[in-house]
């Protein structure tokens, strides 16, 4: 029990305090109007009663939906460019759910296979991720299919559990050991730990939703030139865009130059391959039938991503299920793949 502690809940806001001595904190936050991670003001710990999860994934932290690549400009000399500043304070993200941080792993591969994206990799590094376990999961949630679940501790520095009138708190890795040094935590017992334990399996269980992904790659294979079965499951899509741009393993995107005067900025902007413009090219689009969208999405995640990384690119939030202005739900599309051989 060296690597635990434990803090009443009435004292987060003192932990959260302490931590803003080395770190900028950020917090869950309805303060725009949708819920996402914000930093935090100091104050407001709100959050603990109403947080199931953010609908802005923890993917927005570390590949934002705009960016800022790099500034241009002219002068008497020529073309000059300016690259956006070096990150001086570090910073903790606190509340991270086991299928935000999950995905940020399976980000990783992607971002560090081959070519190295430095402005993910520096946001990745200056980073330390606190977890907290879910105490009650939506109806659409299905962690528990794709070897996680509400516990999961992949990816998180910490982790909180609730165990009553107190969270536990648990060092995962030597970032989350150096962030128990802090006065606002004190020893836990064997008994926080049993309750502790209790608390993930109930956890655990509250997650009803279940699907079979075992050879989901190897049926959606044999599936893939079934127009008439990728026809029927595009049928209700209206490539609105809402699944891939919430969804935390997502990362496609665009770059565009923008002009002002003699002055512009080259902007990476995420993209969605349910958009009909996406993949256009100046002589056709390989993919202007919504089926072929569609079949895109499922396959890169179920398919594709497995062959390349070996691991399935979603990790069972649930925001495409509950966000889908249609009702379109992946764990019946993944059920309704024939089983072809």
């Amino acid at each position: 029990m060296a690597d635990s502690k434990k803090i009443n809940k009435k004292n987060i806001a003192n932990l959260l305090s302490d931590w803003c001595q080395e770190f900028s904190v950020l917090t869950p936050s309805r303060e725009s109007g949708t819920a996402a991670m914000a930093e935090w003001d100091g104050n407001d710990v709100s959050f603990l009663n109403w947080y199931r999860n953010t609908v802005i994934p923890l993917r927005d932290s570390f590949l934002p939906f705009v960016e800022e690549m790099f500034a241009f400009y002219k002068d008497k000399d020529g073309y000059k460019i300016d690259l956006p500043s070096p990150k001086g304070q570090k910073q903790l993200i606190f509340g991270v759910r086991s299928c935000d941080a999950r995905a940020l792993t399976i980000l990783d591969m992607a971002f560090n296979d081959g070519y190295e994206d430095t402005y993910y990799r520096d946001r990745r590094r200056n980073t330390v991720l606190v977890g907290l376990v879910c105490a009650k999961a939506y109806d659409s949630c299905f962690c528990t299919s794709l070897g996680s679940g509400p516990a999961d501790t992949t990816g998180v520095d910490l982790m909180l559990t609730n165990i009553g009138e107190d969270f536990l708190v648990e060092a995962i890795t030597d970032a989350g050991k150096e962030l128990l040094i802090t006065g606002s935590l004190s020893p836990v017992t064997e008994a926080d730990q049993a309750r502790a334990k209790a608390s993930k399996e109930t956890a655990f269980k509250k997650v009803i939703r279940n699907i079979d992904t075992a050879d989901i790659d190897k049926k959606l294979l044999a599936s893939f030139d079934d127009q008439d079965f990728w026809q029927k499951i595009a049928a209700k899509c209206i490539s609105c865009g809402i699944c891939t741009l919430l969804c935390p393993t997502c990362y496609c995107f665009d770059i565009n130059d923008e002009m002002l005067k003699e002055r512009g900025s080259r902007l990476r902007c995420l993209d969605s391959c349910s958009f009909s413009m996406y993949t256009r090219m100046s002589a056709e689009n390989p993919r202007a039938e919504k089926w072929r969208r569609v079949r895109n999405k499922v396959c890169h995640k179920f398919e594709f991503y497995p062959m390349l990384f070996n691991i399935i690119a979603c990790t069972g939030c649930g925001r495409c299920i509950r966000l889908c202005p249609v009702n379109w739900d992946i764990t019946q599309v993944l059920s309704s793949v024939p089983a072809k051989t």
